[in-house]
């Protein structure tokens, strides 16, 4: 809308449809949003309103939320629901803090999908072969690219912790300061948003697909997760002699409880199984371990004060506010319910067939259709609607016929 209108607090309002919109750009029944699809209520969060840096004519962006015309939060909205979370944290008296790491791959442009991805070309005139993981000088053929991105990350007021080179071809990470969850929320959406924006400037393609290259590491996001009491900011996760609480168990417990149910919201896309069945230390499991990263929850090497739980499964892909709520609702209802984890595992194992995953959207998507669970934390209208959505997403890919289909199989009797 026209700046002017936005300072004079005219009010935005949307389609209800709209929060239900599948990828492809359309939409389930109305029965999923409500028959009348009547409008909501765009809210923009005061903190979250940003010039961008990036644009040449004067742009800003503001986030919102999605409201209900009778003023309480739409059970369809993402931000919405991990809201209601905080909130049931704070009738607690406690306060998550969690982190994001985002991995994406910077792409030259590719205008043709039924061709692979290639690097781009450097400031050196070439492409990067994959042999830069961790490199100090890995991303100097981009320099230009993430100069830019360094100064408008600091113009929109986001702190980031490390950036480096992933172990996959022309893939990088960031890992944004720990804090509030849904600061970071925020943060990690403005974050790829800006990423996108930034490298359409320079000639370029960022692509946070979960997993964009055959034979390559794919994209995560992972959660870092703690919780500190509301009235002293103490890492409740520790007792008085820095050992793990019950509370850390039960955390640990819920999360192992909710994993298989939530993990169509923590990998949403078909190609998100693509990451998830060629692990590259993306592990389609709930087995919880310190410090082992074939685990899906892992438990970082740090002091006390910075015990966390660390949740692998969401890909860069991953909606940040559903991944985040989802994560977090379960740890709640471990702690609720004072649920004990398994034991942890160390070295190489296999995984158990309780702690193991669905290991593609359709299996997902049949786990979350039939969990009570789901449904008690995030609502009915929420799930069935959300279901519905990556349920046409579902049927259009199935819709197409791959390349390997008609190379592998065309010649089969």
């Amino acid at each position: 809308m026209t700046a002017e209108g936005f300072l004079e607090g005219r009010r935005l309002q949307m389609a209800r449809g709209v929060l239900l919109q599948c990828i492809m750009g359309g939409y389930p029944p109305a029965r999923f949003y409500g028959s009348d699809d009547g409008d909501l209520a765009l809210v923009a969060e005061p903190s979250m309103i940003h010039p961008l840096p990036w644009s040449d004519e004067p742009r800003a962006l503001a986030i919102c939320d999605a409201d209900e015309l009778s003023g309480e939060s739409s059970n369809l909205s993402t931000r919405g629901q991990l809201k209601k979370v905080i909130a049931r944290y704070a009738a607690r008296g406690l306060v998550p803090v969690v982190a994001t790491e985002l991995e994406f791959f910077v792409f030259a442009p590719n205008t043709d999908p039924t061709q692979p991805f290639r690097p781009p070309v450097g400031l050196d005139g070439r492409r990067e072969d994959g042999q830069s993981a961790f490199s100090v000088s890995s991303n100097n053929g981009l320099r230009p690219f993430f100069n830019e991105v360094y100064k408008c990350m600091a113009a929109l007021g986001l702190p980031r912790d490390t950036f480096m080179h992933e172990m996959g071809v022309s893939q990088f990470e960031i890992n944004l300061l720990h804090g509030d969850p849904l600061l970071l929320a925020d943060q990690t959406f403005l974050f790829k948003h800006l990423l996108k924006e930034v490298a359409l400037k320079h000639g370029l393609t960022v692509v946070c697909m979960a997993k964009p290259l055959a034979h390559t590491p794919g994209s995560s996001m992972h959660i870092h997760q703690s919780l500190v009491e509301n009235a002293t900011g103490k890492n409740v996760f520790n007792d008085e002699n820095g050992q793990p609480t019950a509370m850390f168990r039960h955390f640990i417990g819920g999360q192992q409880a909710g994993m298989a149910d939530f993990t169509a919201l923590f990998a949403p896309n078909v190609n998100s199984y693509q990451r998830l069945c060629h692990p590259y230390a993306s592990p389609n499991n709930a087995c919880w371990s310190h410090d082992n990263r074939a685990a899906g929850l892992r438990i970082p090497a740090s002091s006390p004060v910075a015990r966390r739980v660390e949740n692998r499964l969401p890909g860069a892909d991953a909606n940040p506010y559903l991944a985040i709520a989802a994560s977090l609702a379960a740890g709640l209802h471990g702690i609720e319910h004072e649920l004990e984890p398994t034991e942890a595992i160390q070295g190489e194992f296999e995984v158990p067939d309780n702690l193991s995953l669905p290991c593609t959207l359709h299996a997902a998507l049949e786990r979350l259709k039939r969990s009570q669970l789901a449904k008690e934390l995030f609502g009915q209208e929420f799930i069935e609607g959300y279901i519905a959505s990556k349920t046409m997403e579902l049927t259009s890919f199935f819709d197409e016929i791959t390349p390997w289909e008609r190379r592998v199989l065309a010649a089969q009797a």
